[in-house]
Parts: C-alpha cells; structure tokens; sequence
C-alpha cells in the first residue's frame, strides 16, 4: 500500500486537471453530427445488449485516472508496449469495445481524423447514462489521443473489488475529487452488472476470517451463494443493482439495506465519511443526477499535457497499424 501511495503522489504531478482547451461544441464547425453520430450507434449497442453501454461507460473511469482521458485504454498491445486492456481492473472485466470501434468507424466516414477517441468515450459515457434514464448533460471536448500506453501504470492507480471506502477517498483525493464525488461517482453501478470473481472473497473469506461478510444482508447472502457457489465459473455475473437496465438511485438503495454486490460500494454505506451521502441519494434521486453530472465533468478534465493525436483507429496510433503489417 505504501508503495501504491508513492505512486499515487507522483502521479499527480503528471496528471493535471485541464480545461482551458475543453469546451462544449468542440466540433461544432468541424464535424457537427459527431455527438448524434455517437448518440446513434450507442442507441443501437443498447438494443443489441443491454450491458454493454454500461461497459461503455466504465471506460470513462478507467481511461481517465491512469494518465488522463487520452483513450490510452482502448490501445492494444504491441511489441514494445504493454497496453491497459490487460490490466489486473480491464482484464475479463472491461468490454464491449467494438462499440467505439463502430463510433470511430461511423465518424471517421463522415468527418475523417477529426474526432478523437479520448472524446468518444466521454461522449459515450455521457449517451449510456442518458439511454438507460439518468440525466443528460452538455459534454466538454477537445481531448486528444495518447500516443502510448502503460499497463503497469493501469495495475498501480485502479482500485479493486476489495478497496474499502477510505482507500478511494484517498485515490479520489490525489485527483482533487471530493467524498461527495466519490459517492455520486459510484452511482455509475446503477446499471451493469459485475463477476462472481470480484465478490468471492465476500461470501467465503472475508478479511481472511473463512466467513462472509456479516454486512451482506442473509436473504441477498443466500441470492449470491446461488449465484457464485465455490465451484462457480468466476466469469458468471450478477446485476450491481436491483435495476441494472435503469440508471436510477436504486444502487444507493440496495446499499443501505446490505445489498450493494461490491465490497467498494458496500463500504460507502458502513464508512461514516460517505454514509450520509449514500443516505441522502438514496432518498433523492435529483440530487444525486446533479452531483453525478458534476462529478462526471471534473472526471472528464483529467489531462496529462503529453502530447497526443487523433487517431484513426482507436486500437492503434497513427502509422502504426501499417508498421505492423510490414513487419
């Protein structure tokens, strides 16, 4: 943990939050049907699989913490370069990227080398909230695409499953995000669904105790050991809430009567610092869209100063697919 907050505190230095180039309409002259183009296909992703645009959205989260929102996430590896989609949080866990390849495919057609992928995201985290019945907001762009990525930055800066709630306040602290965001953040568990594997150690070894965790409310308990019984393929998921199609406050809810599905957002509830926010979402929904937008804006302006493109392909940089071929 020492060394992770070692990290931590380097890292801050290099990721900065930024909005001086960030604005809303960014495209406006450029491309002007990007944000219906984006709207559009995750409209469609959303018929196809419900669970995909909020896989969609995690990307958002797991973009802009290692490094900024630069799409470093979506690159894949290369000879030289361990990228993040195997990261000890991506791997078996994020998905659905072929939706931003259909985006990326769609705009590039219309607007070719215009639009970048570390936008498309926000955009598409912005669009998965909005289809499912959470707010909508007007989005800041101007994002350009890294030109590398790093996996071992990815392993060091995301938590996991079994972080407790003083361990994000202090993640989210380095990033000068407040409990408040923390907590409205965490809502994005209110549609998707999670892997038995990040709630084993919850329902049988708890802190190394060999017994479940004695928040987990008994009914919701025995709901999950049919759901994740020790032999289970670890891969099988279960809904994050009780509405994992709407986005709603139902999340905040199911955690103040013990079935919140992770250790990281059941902790929200027992850690005095964030019980009070999980209590008042969970009474008022408008507040907590409002405070989830809010929180959502300054997570999108998380920027590293490195310079950057807009690639073509969001799985690759610039010339680099071809290099590849000619090897």
């Amino acid at each position: 943990m020492a060394m992770i907050s070692l990290f931590l505190i380097f890292l801050l230095h290099a990721v900065t939050v930024v909005t001086a180039d960030l604005r809303p309409g960014f495209y406006r002259s450029t491309c002007p049907d990007a944000e219906s183009i984006v709207r559009a296909v995750m409209k469609r992703a959303l018929i196809r699989e419900p669970r995909s645009v909020a896989s969609v959205m995690r990307f958002q989260f797991h973009d802009c913490f290692v490094n900024g929102c630069d799409a470093s996430m979506l690159l894949d590896d290369t000879p030289t370069m361990l990228g993040e989609k195997l990261a000890l949080s991506n791997i078996n866990s994020l998905r659905s990227y072929e939706v931003i390849d259909e985006v990326k495919e769609e705009l590039e057609k219309t607007c070719p080398g215009v639009v970048s992928c570390a936008d498309i995201i926000i955009m598409a985290a912005r669009d998965a909230v909005a289809l499912t019945g959470g707010p909508d907001w007007e989005v800041r762009l101007g994002r350009l695409d890294s030109l590398n990525a790093s996996q071992e930055d990815s392993n060091n800066i995301m938590p996991s499953p079994r972080a407790n709630a003083s361990a994000l306040i202090d993640l989210f602290k380095r990033f000068n995000l407040s409990i408040k965001d923390l907590v409205a953040l965490s809502g994005s568990h209110s549609i998707g669904q999670a892997r038995c594997f990040s709630i084993m150690f919850r329902l049988y070894n708890q802190s190394g105790s060999g017994k479940p965790d004695p928040t987990i409310e008994p009914c919701f308990r025995q709901k999950l050991n049919k759901l994740c019984p020790l032999n289970v393929d670890q891969n099988i998921t279960g809904d994050l809430d009780a509405t994992p199609r709407l986005f709603d406050n139902q999340y905040f809810k199911d955690l103040v009567a013990g079935r919140g599905f992770l250790n990281s957002d059941q902790t929200l509830f027992t850690f005095p610092y964030t019980r009070g926010y999980v209590q008042l979402y969970s009474t008022d929904q408008s507040l907590f869209f409002k405070d989830f937008v809010n929180g959502m804006l300054k997570l999108g302006e998380l920027q590293s100063g490195r310079p950057g493109e807009v690639r073509k392909n969001c799985r690759v940089v610039n010339g680099q697919s071809d290099d590849l071929m000619l090897e």
